[in-house]
């Protein structure tokens, strides 16, 4: 019988017949099935094969007898239309009707394969006692179909292109052929059971080959169809929890973790790209219906992606470690586009409350679920994090969101968060609080706007919104009255390392979260540390940032200390020390208790007088000025406090020592030695502060020495001093004979500060003359100050508060991000330099013009240097010279000699 012949008598036969006749004909059948080129003829057979046969086969040989010998001969038969179909489709046009008519047929040709593929998997339904093993093919065909389906739709506008419309119909039948042969096997797969004692090594090998399948059929139909994509993800989840106990250690954790938040983070983009399209609508005037249905759509599957995601951490969270990067990564990512980040998009507050009310939880829940598995405590405490500026404050929020988890967590697991790594085999991981100061300096736009964040609720007040610095202290010194007492020594050693940090802002809430454990600590642990910054500020040499810093706490702890620990302390660090004031310039007198007052200040003062009159006396070195500018800076904290409250004697002392120090000093020497500049300034301060002591003279001799020493342009900090001198003589009346040669100087020492070009100085300059022009008597000396149209104006725009510029929110947020990552770039240059050894005072400073810059500093230097020889002129003919200066005029002859031939 020919094969046309076999295959029109069997399309006769019933279904008796069918199984009666089915040994003799089944494989002969395919056979014919298998050796046939012809698609149309191939796709004949297979319809006779599984609407005849497939029905009367046992479930024992379905596997080797038929699926496994036609099924992959379907396959290679789809995969050869869908290869025609992309090679062919860039060709199609409305005129080429023959392979418009081609493609076509090639279409349906799929969808007759898929229906054909949907009648075997409703047969299987109808079976008992299903196994993997018995469908190994059909599985492999399925999803092969599948994946190449969903592909070819999902591509099809760039396949098709404008010409998508002669075919779409097909290709949408297509499609919804696909849909359901995926829905009708997954209820198949569904049905599987494996009996964690029964089931076979292939058995458990085909389920995770299902998996893998399953996650392909995900990444390919994201983007495509939300229901489709969203029942995926729930089956996909549903049978890896199902068969965990076999499958747990098999399945690709990672790969699944990492789509699920890749699926996440698509859908919440698209949630804030409506929200952005329906917030700006709405502020026209309309909103659009189907943007605000769309958006509801796309706020739902976002909550089915992230509550799908906390139920697969929550069920193989074991298996993650790999996965801790991305989760982690994935947080931070999400949160940077939630306010406060000055990353997140601008939209209503309605808006983001819908927003918030799903992944905020979700997320929350996350870190709940990892909060004990090690592998994610060490990638949030990483030594060197490796992401953006645009990803520190979520950092900082999440470190603030597990801060408020711990304090009911277990010692153990607080140890693993708080202590650091402590087995040399571990991965290295900072402590909490390290990792918490090192983010909180990097979000200096956020501290600086400041960014709001909900507060506590307290005594039954409303909550209101705080700033990000008032935010995350308020919730670390909590957790600090929490903490165990193993764990002290970590707080400790991180509030000290970020106290001698270069960022001030990471000090001062350092500063806050320490004066917050003195004040809830003992009073005895209060003093040891008091004891233990002092003798830190002590060990700090010259100016720097670390002894301002410490300076700053030891103040603040000093005012905690009970007044018997007062009094040790000032035994122990005895201000009749010269060694110990540099402690003392640091603090108030006020902090002491009232009886410790008047004796410490008598110390200080007694002993700062003496350090400057043993200076005077002696051959003036510059290498001993650095005591002196101490002892200045001690009277000048004292006279801070209570300048005025001084005794008689104790100012006659004062006034005789600053008089001394005004006469050994020059203009040309404050101009070439930085200690001498620092010494200038704290006199200038500490004349202003005793403005109505001093006296006239010694005030006309500060002024005239001003007068000689603004126009050659001293640092900023010494004419920072000299405007709180000038303010200062607003509270005082000059006696006529000192107005003479006061008050015509006035005028032109404010002018010229009130042009300086550095914003700094000319806002102090505006301060300071205003407080002289308020309270003087010498009123002439105001109008006289204000010649210049443009600093009038200046003063005028100042006294009425006038804003002079303007700078919109968004241009703010833009400028503060700049000047974010400058200082990170800069702080991160610190941080390499102190691995390496090297010490990095400030940054270089830009360099200026050559044709105007060193012209001007070439004269400015040499008229400085004439003017000394002149000074040192007039001082050698005025009596006997000491032989030293022989030896330091030869000297510096030598030095102008060789200069000039170098020059040459």
């Amino acid at each position: 019988m020919s094969q046309n012949s076999l295959l029109e008598e069997v399309c006769l036969w019933n279904e008796e017949m069918c199984k009666r006749k089915m040994g003799a004909v089944l494989s002969e059948l395919i056979s014919i099935y298998q050796n046939n080129e012809s698609s149309n003829e191939q796709l004949r057979v297979l319809k006779i094969l599984t609407g005849k046969f497939l029905p009367h086969i046992s479930l024992f040989d379905i596997e080797p007898a038929f699926f496994s010998q036609i099924l992959p001969k379907a396959m290679t038969l789809f995969d050869e239309l869908a290869g025609k179909l992309s090679q062919q489709a860039g060709a199609l046009s409305s005129q080429n009707t023959e392979l418009q008519a081609a493609l076509r047929n090639a279409i349906q040709t799929q969808i007759q394969l898929l229906e054909v593929l949907m009648n075997i998997v409703q047969h299987m339904c109808t079976l008992e006692a299903i196994t993997l093993k018995s469908m190994h093919s059909l599985s492999l065909a399925v999803f092969h179909v599948l994946k190449n389906t969903f592909s070819h739709c999902k591509d099809s506008e760039t396949l098709y292109s404008s010409h998508l419309h002669l075919v779409a119909d097909l290709l949408q039948f297509l499609f919804k052929e696909a849909y359901s042969l995926q829905k009708g096997f997954m209820e198949l797969l569904d049905r599987i059971v494996l009996e964690s004692t029964g089931a076979s090594g292939d058995d458990i090998a085909c389920m995770v080959v299902v998996v893998h399948n399953v996650l392909k059929i995900c990444s390919v139909i994201s983007k495509m169809d939300h229901a489709l994509h969203a029942n995926t993800w729930k089956f996909l989840i549903k049978i890896s929890v199902k068969h965990r106990a076999l499958i747990e250690t098999k399945l690709p954790h990672d790969e699944l973790v990492t789509g699920l938040c890749e699926d996440i983070f698509y859908s919440f983009n698209s949630c804030l790209q409506l929200a952005e399209q329906i917030h700006q609508s709405t502020g026209m005037g309309s909103a659009n219906t189907t943007d605000c249905k769309l958006f509801q759509k796309t706020m739902k599957l976002c909550r089915f992606f992230a509550n799908t995601l906390v139920h697969y951490v929550k069920e193989f969270v074991d298996f993650l470690s790999r996965s801790c990067h991305h989760l982690h990564h994935f947080y931070l990512q999400m949160y940077s586009k939630f306010p406060p980040s000055l990353y997140a998009p601008v939209l209503s507050d309605g808006l983001y409350d819908q927003i918030a009310s799903i992944l905020p939880v979700a997320l929350d829940a996350l870190v709940s679920q990892l909060l004990s598995f090690r592998p994610f405590v060490q990638t949030v405490l990483q030594v060197n994090p490796d992401f953006s500026l645009e990803l520190a404050l979520p950092q900082c929020l999440l470190l603030i969101n597990i801060i408020g988890k711990l304090s009911s967590q277990s010692c153990e697991i607080q140890s693993l968060w708080c202590s650091g790594s402590q087995i040399s085999e571990e991965e290295p991981r900072l402590p909490l609080f390290h990792t918490l100061f090192h983010n909180f300096h990097r979000c200096y736009a956020e501290l600086s706007l400041p960014v709001q964040l909900p507060g506590v609720m307290s005594k039954g007040q409303a909550q209101k919104n705080i700033s990000l610095y008032e935010y995350i202290c308020t919730n670390l010194c909590s957790f600090i009255t929490s903490l165990p007492a193993s764990l002290f020594r970590d707080l400790e050693c991180a509030l000290l390392d970020a106290i001698l940090s270069p960022h001030m802002l990471t000090a001062l809430l350092a500063t806050d979260a320490w004066c917050f454990l003195a004040r809830y600590g003992s009073a005895e642990l209060c003093a040891h540390h008091v004891c233990l910054i002092a003798q830190l500020v002590k060990s700090c040499s010259g100016e720097c940032y670390q002894l301002s810093h410490l300076s700053l706490l030891f103040r603040r702890m000093l005012c905690l200390m009970a007044a018997n620990h007062q009094a040790a302390f000032i035994d122990t660090f005895s201000p009749k020390e010269p060694s110990n004031l540099v402690l003392w310039r640091q603090v108030s007198i006020k902090a002491l208790s009232a009886d410790l007052q008047k004796l410490v200040t008598s110390d200080i003062i007694k002993t700062a007088v003496d350090q400057c009159l043993k200076w005077q006396s002696g051959k003036h070195a510059l290498g001993e000025l650095e005591q002196v500018n101490v002892a200045l800076g001690a009277m000048v904290a004292v006279c801070h406090a209570d300048g005025e409250a001084l005794n008689s004697e104790l100012q006659l002392s004062v006034t005789e020592m600053l008089g001394q120090m005004w006469s050994v000093l020059t203009v040309e020497q404050v101009m070439s030695h930085r200690c001498i500049q620092q010494t200038i300034s704290l006199l200038l301060s500490f004349v202003s502060l005793l403005i109505r002591t001093v006296g006239p003279p010694l005030i006309a001799e500060v002024v005239l020495f001003l007068n000689s020493l603004l126009p050659l342009n001293p640092p900023d900090h010494v004419r920072l001093a000299a405007l709180d001198f000038l303010g200062s003589l607003g509270k005082i009346i000059l006696p006529p004979d000192i107005q003479r040669t006061v008050l015509p100087k006035l005028p032109c020492l404010f002018s010229s500060l009130l042009e300086d070009k550095s914003w700094l100085i000319l806002q102090h300059a505006l301060q300071g003359f205003t407080m002289f022009a308020e309270g003087t008597c010498h009123e002439e000396v105001v109008p006289q100050s204000l010649e210049s149209g443009a600093s009038k104006c200046r003063v005028v725009s100042f006294l009425n508060k006038v804003i002079t510029t303007t700078e919109t929110k968004e241009l703010q947020t833009e400028r503060l991000k700049r000047q974010n990552a400058i200082l990170n770039a800069h702080f991160t240059h610190l941080n390499l330099c102190a691995a390496n050894g090297s010490v990095v005072v400030e940054p270089s400073a830009k360099r200026a013009r050559l044709e105007q810059f060193e012209e001007e500093e070439y004269e400015r230097t040499l008229q400085a240097a004439e003017n000394a020889l002149k000074t040192l002129q007039t001082l050698l003919k005025q009596g006997t010279v000491p032989e030293w200066i022989k030896i330091r005029l030869q000297a510096l002859q030598t030095t102008i000699i060789a200069m000039n031939n170098g020059r040459q």
